[in-house]
């Protein structure tokens, strides 16, 4: 049943992105779009007074007495902020900081449905414990159900907390009073404001796609207005290339004080998905390959391939954080050889999701990847400083 909830909501989602970017056309598809746009008016309206609410303190964010890192964006979807979560709990774990990345979870497998209703109707409150995905010493557990990304950051950074939780106050204070940690990651963060404290806001921008198609969801990608960029203390744009002077411009009417930090994803090696042995970026030169695929933007993925010097013959993408079946991956791998593929790539993200095959007529690697800061390294670094010695 919850495959059954979870194809069809894949469904409907790609068609939802195809009718909101224009690459949909027809009767039926302007009327979505119409409808879609009165409730991105309603969506915009209900995000003004949410943050009203807390300005006044008529809403209440909590301070839990340790620093807290906030790294998010304004568009869902496609930044590319996992790997700048990873290089900031790794600098701040180097620095001697004891870190602890909160995460929501998205799409992890949720607490029982009986549960969860009886608390909503007796108004009770959740005192589960949030999932201990990794308590810095080991990885604890899989990838349904902790989520693909926070699973993918404990399995990047063997020493460092990894938690899961809607409540990030409360995953918050059992990271600090239970796991002793002194420094809070919000993963995704930028929206939640119920924990503050010693904050910083990191803002990151896709440079290829940097506010989508201007507008709020669900019309568009936007979770809050481009003026909202005023409450970033420091602006990663990543995926940069060229000339970005006219984005740093836009920027710059917003929040005139934040220093902007230019990075790309760069690759480092390739790992076979299921044996863990590594090769090193040569393995794709003058090869034939097929990739496969399940995040918001794969084209920048696949691009990235090309300029390793592979040809890519073929491509399946699914909806993001979409959860392989064997059948689809034997699919991938039959349609990989007709093109005369010789292996399969796909992201770390994907491979986290991918069950074990039993046949494998295919090698399929993953491409291993991290930040690589292009201009501001001095910026990120004060940044880091002011964190560990404020």
């Amino acid at each position: 049943m919850r495959e059954t909830i979870r194809a069809w909501t894949e469904v409907v989602e790609t068609f939802v992105l195809a009718v909101i970017f224009d690459e949909r056309r027809g009767k039926r598809e302007a009327i979505l779009r119409s409808v879609l746009l009165v409730l991105s008016k309603v969506f915009g309206l209900a995000v003004k007074v949410r943050q009203f609410l807390y300005s006044v303190r008529i809403l209440r964010d909590t301070t839990l007495g340790v620093q807290v890192i906030a790294i998010g964006n304004i568009t869902a979807g496609g930044t590319g902020k996992t790997p700048v979560v990873e290089k900031f709990a790794r600098e701040l774990q180097d620095q001697g900081r004891h870190v602890a990345i909160l995460s929501r979870g998205y799409r992890s497998k949720p607490p029982p449905l009986g549960q969860r209703m009886i608390n909503k109707l007796l108004l009770r409150e959740d005192h589960t414990p949030p999932r201990v995905v990794s308590d810095g010493k080991s990885l604890l557990l899989d990838s349904e159900t902790a989520g693909d990304e926070p699973h993918m950051l404990a399995s990047n950074l063997q020493d460092v907390v990894v938690l899961v939780d809607k409540d990030r106050v409360k995953a918050g204070r059992y990271a600090t009073e239970v796991l002793g940690c002194d420094t809070l990651l919000l993963d995704d963060g930028f929206q939640y404001w119920k924990l503050r404290g010693r904050r910083l806001d990191v803002v990151l921008i896709d440079c290829q796609q940097p506010f989508g198609n201007e507008h709020m969801l669900p019309r568009g990608t936007l979770r809050e207005p481009p003026s909202h960029l005023a409450r970033a203390s420091t602006i990663f744009i990543t995926k940069s290339a060229g000339d970005t002077s006219a984005l740093r411009a836009r920027i710059a009417r917003y929040n005139p004080t934040a220093p902007i930090i230019e990075c790309v994803h760069h690759p480092l090696y390739f790992e076979d998905v299921f044996t863990g042995e590594r090769h090193d970026l040569s393995l794709v030169r003058d090869k034939k390959v097929a990739t496969l695929s399940g995040i918001a933007q794969p084209e920048s993925f696949e691009g990235s391939l090309g300029k390793l010097g592979a040809e890519l013959v073929y491509s399946k993408r699914f909806a993001d954080h979409h959860r392989f079946t064997q059948q689809e991956i034997l699919n991938a791998i039959n349609r990989g050889k007709k093109r005369q593929a010789s292996l399969i790539i796909t992201t770390q993200k994907d491979a986290v999701r991918m069950p074990k095959l039993n046949r494998r007529d295919l090698p399929i690697y993953f491409i291993r990847v991290e930040i690589k800061i292009l201009s501001g390294a001095n910026d990120f670094q004060d940044v880091v400083r002011r964190i560990c010695f404020r």
